[in-house]
């Protein structure tokens, strides 16, 4: 089915997207799996060729494309190179609104030349070991005194976490009111009383560094705080529909990946003297997952639109990433089944994607919690 969503400047940036993770991403990202994160350098050279913060504006040093095709296009590419370990998706689609649409001026001067150049990695730090998609189970708090603030907690699971040198924290400033009591703070890379903890071994996306995070006596001076306090909930809620939509990208564009070499597979591989395609209950699983793999593209398509135009709601990001996190899973898993032994050998592409694809279901707000806002959307 053919897709109108990009235009001739879209594909051009795909080309170079495409070129520039062929020659500086692929060829040592088995070594990043190894090592369990990517060199640093990598950053710095997704700045200079002007991936990094391209929705920022260019007195800043970004592309000053106000644009999520263009996001959608690199997270596209990345997932299609098998380049997992890259986090510019959480560096470009998650924590630079926070920095464009919230920060003070003199934030935006200190810190988005350096996000775009990739001098500066970002992260963003909300679960705890007690609290994930609850915010008024958080416990980590910030407490006001004079020109700083001192904050106390621990944050886990924290994409970017090693590698990162500014940390947009989660915190309590006004603890009685739960969830409407949480600000946002920006730590830095050596501030006093800041560390982190074991890089965690996962399932999937090794390459990807994940850490534990821990505060103990912090001081962050007062201008470090973003947007308003005690609003760090509803800054939260503006900007999660874009972080939802950013990891729908990803789920079809891996289901698309996925689907693709599966069908390869299927047309090559032979059982009782014929290809295993041609054997009608795979024929018919191909045809069911191509199906869905198109209407989750269409439907995701249309809410790239609708994020472009200001009027996703938080509604339909809640349905896109359930409903195409669950298909990646999906086809993932019906794809191994496909390739039989090989499909768990991890030599095979087949076998990472199906191990990549497992935790699009939990974070950034899991399946059940897509559903609940759903289903108060409904007025239920």
């Amino acid at each position: 089915m053919e897709q109108h969503l990009y235009q001739p400047v879209h594909e051009e940036f795909r080309a170079l997207c495409r070129e520039f993770l062929a020659r500086e991403a692929v060829p040592h990202h088995d070594a990043w799996e190894a090592a369990g994160i990517v060199d640093r350098d990598i950053w710095r050279k997704a700045g200079a060729a002007g991936l990094l913060g391209m929705d920022v504006p260019a007195e800043y040093g970004g592309g000053g494309q106000r644009d999520f095709r263009f996001n959608a296009v690199l997270v596209e590419e990345i997932i299609a190179a098998g380049c997992t370990g890259l986090g510019f998706a959480l560096h470009n689609d998650v924590v630079a609104p926070y920095l464009v649409d919230l920060a003070t001026e003199e934030q935006r001067k200190r810190w988005l030349p350096a996000f775009c150049s990739g001098d500066l990695v970002t992260a963003i730090a909300m679960s705890e070991p007690g609290a994930g998609s609850d915010l008024a189970g958080v416990r980590t708090t910030a407490v006001r005194d004079g020109d700083w603030y001192v904050l106390n907690g621990q944050k886990t699971f924290i994409t970017n976490g090693e590698l990162a040198d500014l940390v947009v924290v989660v915190a309590k400033t006004a603890p009685e009111e739960g969830a409407h009591g949480v600000s946002l703070f920006a730590v830095e890379r050596g501030t006093p009383g800041f560390e982190r903890g074991r890089r965690l071994q996962k399932v999937g996306l090794k390459a990807n560094d994940t850490a534990e995070l821990f505060f103990t006596d912090c001081r962050v001076p007062a201008g470090h705080l973003i947007g308003t306090e005690n609003h760090g909930f509803y800054h939260l809620m503006a900007n999660l529909p874009r972080e939802r939509l950013s990891i729908a990208v990803a789920a079809v564009a891996a289901a698309e990946r996925i689907l693709a070499t599966t069908l390869e597979y299927a047309r090559t591989r032979e059982a009782f003297g014929r290809p295993i395609g041609r054997f009608q209950h795979n024929r018919f699983l191909l045809a069911e997952l191509d199906t869905e793999v198109t209407i989750a593209r269409t439907f995701l398509n249309h809410c790239i639109e609708e994020f472009n135009a200001g009027r996703l709601s938080v509604t339909d990001a809640a349905k896109v990433k359930w409903w195409t996190t669950e298909l990646q899973n999906k086809v993932a898993d019906r794809a191994v089944q496909l390739h039989g032994g090989y499909g768990y050998m991890l030599e095979y592409p087949v076998a990472r994607a199906w191990l990549d694809s497992r935790v699009q279901t939990i974070y950034g707000g899991t399946t059940e919690i897509m559903k609940e806002i759903i289903g108060r959307g409904l007025g239920l």
